[in-house]
């Protein structure tokens, strides 16, 4: 993926976006919907912060942080993370809130293996901003 990419300046956080960007199939949130109302087959992976989750996430979703995702998703590293490490023949969906820190992680599980990965268009932001479905966390 980034083999070829050899920048003439330093790159910035959104020049690592754009390249993921690039490379991944993304899902819209009446997508994701659809398929949660069917029942279908995927892991739905948010990988905003624990703050973040606990302020409103889409149902179901497991809460693996971005910043962690090559340990979660790797089996052969003691502390992975099974629901993650366990899907790389599932399909698997994942967001942030709003789509670039996704987006780098689907790139690198694709890296890692998975073979079908899609990242919400969008993020919890578009998610939240269409009326989709949220659970939010009891704040004191």
């Amino acid at each position: 993926m980034y083999d070829s990419f050899k920048p003439t300046q330093p790159m910035g956080l959104m020049d690592f976006v754009r390249a993921a960007k690039a490379c991944v199939t993304e899902i819209t949130p009446n997508e994701l919907k659809a398929k949660m109302a069917a029942r279908e087959d995927f892991v739905l992976i948010d990988v905003r912060e624990h703050s973040e989750f606990e302020h409103g996430h889409i149902p179901g979703a497991h809460l693996v942080p971005r910043g962690i995702i090559e340990a979660a998703a790797d089996p052969g590293y003691p502390k992975h993370y099974p629901d993650l490490s366990g899907a790389r023949a599932r399909q698997v969906i994942v967001y942030c809130a709003t789509s670039g820190r996704s987006a780098m992680a689907v790139a690198v599980l694709q890296m890692m293996g998975f073979g079908h990965v899609l990242n919400l268009a969008g993020g919890y932001a578009r998610w939240e901003a269409e009326g989709m479905p949220q659970v939010r966390e009891a704040e004191f």
